[in-house]
């Protein structure tokens, strides 16, 4: 979705500093709200712990002057991480600055080789190898900063700090450890943590990245099918406020690879809230370019058999007579009958307080066979026909309810004079099966698609959909999306 691009990184992240405006130019616009970084936050647990497994541990060697040992040269080796838990942690926003997460009591053992040398005495050079175990609790904050770069969300964790409240160096297999482990409390230990921070901050950054490339990409591919796709690129830095936090995205169309180049909407942050969990806004300028990409793309064509369209017919309750079937279809069987519909030019489509308004140009066509040539037409009738379309999704699904609509006849054309039965039928059947029967085949097939990108793979808890004069706004709740953590934790490995 749309909203990876902010859910994800919310469990690390934060955004980099703006200026005070009250205006945005943008087509897309996501808010996340402080109770959704809440949900997230429950999940940094993972993210962290896969910092530490992922993060490559160097070798860490030095030397030291000792009292009656001269000059004692250390070294640790194949450092690797264990029992690795964290008690708990807490997400801040900071308004105009960034998103704080602190981590309490990183709980891990490091295990590794503990090799030692010196010249002892009468000139016997000493060289022991023995297996350690460092047990640490640690305390981590990360105060990240996203910025845009070529409208892309770029992640910079650099600001990372390890604390260090417990630091227990076990030997095995050394007889009088007491002066090693006196060695490493005094000298080696300052090194680990330096070390330790400078490899788990890195890490921590690569994968920011690594996850913000990651939801962009999958947020893109959510707005994208066949030939048509949806830039999603932003228009500035992301904002955070100290309830929100917020991006903005162009939402150009771009249909065979050739986008769209069309001024932006202004957005106000006023438009939306900060009750619920997320909120996108769509400005019915992305709603009407997706329009006019699928018609391009050949997609709205209905196509049936006459036996098809008699059973469709039959279903929604509409009686024909036989004598309106042989007028209609030239005097053939229904089952050597085609009947097609098809939009003529560009659906319009806009927003207003009441719905969505669909504004389009319609011709259903009855074609006969024959047996040389081309199927001919038989009857055909065009009529501009608007709608205003309530939408409403509810147990994985979504619903369209037709508020009003407006039929104006265009043209019509018959191989003979029609009678005043089968225009009165075709009027009757547009607006008692035409329009519902097209309607029903949109729900399914939006459904189908939101479906096939993973839409019902999320919990979606109270989703209101709400149209505006100009926009369109969708609202939620949601719970957290495990699906996208597993598959994004699952790539890391």
């Amino acid at each position: 979705m749309l909203a990876a691009t902010l859910l994800v990184l919310a469990l690390l992240g934060g955004a980099h500093a703006h200026p005070k405006v009250t205006a945005y130019e943008a087509g897309i616009v996501c808010r996340i709200t402080k109770p959704a970084t809440l949900v997230l936050n429950q999940e940094t647990t993972k993210v962290i712990q896969t910092a530490f497994q992922r993060a490559s541990y160097p070798d860490i060697k030095g030397e030291k002057a000792m009292m009656f040992l001269g000059q004692v040269k250390y070294g640790l080796h194949n450092i690797q991480i264990s029992n690795l838990s964290i008690a708990s942690s807490q997400v801040e926003l900071i308004e105009d600055k960034s998103i704080d997460i602190s981590i309490q009591n990183v709980s891990v053992i490091f295990k590794g080789t503990l090799n030692y040398g010196y010249t002892g005495a009468w000139g016997l050079g000493i060289d022991q190898f023995v297996d350690f175990e460092i047990n640490s609790a640690i305390d981590l904050q990360i105060n990240t900063k996203l910025t845009c770069d070529s409208g892309r969300v770029q992640a910079n964790t650099h600001d990372c700090s390890l604390s260090f409240h417990k630091l227990l160096l076990n030997l095995h297999g050394e007889r009088e450890p007491g002066w090693i482990k006196q060695l490493f409390t005094n000298f080696i230990s300052f090194t680990l943590k330096l070390v330790l921070k400078g490899q788990v901050c890195k890490e921590i950054n690569v994968i920011a990245n690594i996850m913000a490339d990651f939801v962009q990409r999958r947020a893109a591919d959510f707005l994208s099918d066949r030939d048509t796709e949806v830039d999603i690129s932003l228009t500035g830095s992301p904002v955070i406020k100290g309830t929100y936090l917020e991006s903005h995205h162009k939402g150009h169309v771009i249909y065979k690879n050739v986008s769209e180049d069309l001024s932006l909407p202004t957005f106000s942050p006023s438009l939306l809230g900060d009750t619920h969990m997320l909120y996108f806004w769509f400005s019915e300028q992305v709603l009407d370019s997706l329009a006019k990409a699928i018609f391009q793309e050949g997609r709205l064509v209905l196509s049936l058999t006459g036996d098809e369209f008699k059973t469709m017919l039959e279903t929604q309750g509409l009686n024909i007579s036989q004598d309106i079937f042989q007028e209609l279809f030239g005097g053939f069987p229904t089952s050597q009958v085609q009947v097609t519909t098809q939009c003529l030019k560009m659906p319009k489509i806009t927003c207003q307080n009441q719905g969505v308004v669909v504004s389009s140009s319609v011709m259903v066509k009855f074609l006969i066979p024959h047996p040389d040539r081309q199927p001919f037409v038989a009857y055909t009738f065009e009529e501009h026909i608007t709608t205003i379309v309530q939408a409403s999704y509810s147990k994985k699904k979504l619903f369209l309810s037709i508020l009003d609509f407006q039929i104006e006849p265009k043209t019509v054309f018959n191989l003979t004079e029609s009678s005043e039965s089968v225009q009165s039928f075709l009027r009757e059947m547009v607006t008692t099966v035409g329009i519902p029967e097209v309607t029903s085949r949109l729900e399914v097939a939006l459904t189908a698609f939101m479906n096939s990108k993973g839409l019902d793979l999320f919990e979606i808890i109270n989703p209101e959909i709400i149209t505006r004069d100009g926009y369109l706004l969708l609202q939620m709740d949601f719970g957290f999306p495990e699906h996208l953590l597993v598959d994004f934790l699952q790539r890391l490995t």
